[in-house]
């Protein structure tokens, strides 16, 4: 009896040994493939890194990934740079990533430089690319100049004829200036305000014609490229055309000016000469009231002369005839002549 309670025992706590062995091991196994899922993608990338000898180290590739910096981007830069020989380190690759930057342009950038022995550092090309600027362009371009095709200029010679000029401007990226230096509108800005002043200065058009070499070395020898991220290296004339005169539209225009200053006061002295016309014909009328007021007193003057006994009858009747001659003379024609008494 107590055998048969002794043997259930036994089985019960044996299948209770086995069922704690398969779940720790289950457990383990999980753990395990979890690691192994969690390390597999860093794997590939340190293999890389160890197979081209960047020394990075696993645990940097994990750090990386912790630190919310993409490792295959730090990996692949500092690839490029042992591989080309380029001195670089990790932590700047780093610090790069986090502060907004192109890591693989800055590094592709360095090697570049490198080749051409331009002297660029990591610290100067972070800074430019930092900056926004292409900093892969720059180096390219400082090694293979680059042609600015300029607009059409446009100015005016003394003689007051028009010259339009178009030209091309080669220039490289000056590295000590990059950072904070002015940009290709500068250029074109001050390339064009440096032909408009030339050709200005000239006393004709024909002189601009016949040697328009005389522009680009007049305006290189101005130094227009400073404070810029470019060095000028030459400036040619692609084309040189003549546009209107200038000077007699100018002239044409002065003379109509002119012409209607003139008539302004023509028109001024016209309506002057009106003013006092009409002034003139006020005073006639005036003057012809203060007329028929003296002829209204003659009556009342012979009337006085009758009764002072200053005027008789036959004077009177030599007025009434000298009056009838001259109404009918009046009456004639204004060529009639004087009155006559009878």
């Amino acid at each position: 009896m107590i055998a048969a309670l002794l043997f259930p025992l036994q089985s019960s706590s044996s299948s209770d040994q086995d069922w704690l062995l398969f779940v720790g091991i289950g457990f383990l196994i999980l753990i395990l493939l979890l690691a192994v899922i969690f390390l597999s993608k860093f794997l590939t990338l340190w293999l890389q890194a160890y197979m081209s000898k960047a020394q990075i180290s696993i645990w940097d590739i994990v750090g990386m990934s912790l630190r919310k910096v993409n490792p295959g981007v730090i990996v692949r830069a500092k690839i490029s740079a042992v591989q080309a020989k380029v001195p670089s380190d990790t932590q700047n690759l780093e610090s790069h990533y986090l502060a907004g930057g192109n890591v693989i342009n800055v590094v592709r950038s360095l090697i570049a430089a490198d080749r051409a022995n331009l002297g660029l550092d990591f610290q100067r090309a972070s800074a430019i690319d930092l900056a926004g600027r292409d900093v892969l362009d720059a180096v390219r371009t400082c090694v293979n100049p680059k042609v600015i095709d300029c607009p059409q200029v446009t100015a005016m010679a003394k003689d007051g004829i028009q010259v339009l000029a178009k030209v091309k401007v080669t220039v490289r990226t000056n590295i000590e200036r990059l950072v904070g230096g002015a940009t290709e509108e500068t250029i074109i800005a001050r390339v064009g305000e440096g032909i408009v002043s030339t050709i200005g200065s000239c006393d004709t058009h024909a002189a601009v014609l016949e040697n328009p070499d005389n522009i680009s070395k007049t305006v290189l020898s101005k130094g227009l490229d400073s404070g810029t991220a470019f060095e000028i290296l030459s400036i040619d004339i692609a084309d040189v055309d003549i546009g209107k005169n200038i000077g007699a539209v100018l002239q044409g225009d002065q003379a109509e000016a002119d012409m209607r200053i003139a008539q302004a006061k023509a028109e001024e002295r016209r309506a002057m000469a009106v003013a006092l016309e009409q002034e003139m014909s006020a005073m006639v009328v005036e003057n012809r009231a203060k007329v028929v007021l003296a002829e209204a007193e003659v009556p009342l003057a012979i009337s006085d002369a009758f009764r002072a006994g200053q005027f008789g009858v036959l004077d009177y009747m030599k007025y009434k005839n000298i009056e009838a001659d001259t109404d009918m003379r009046r009456n004639l024609g204004p060529d009639a002549g004087p009155a006559t008494g009878v």
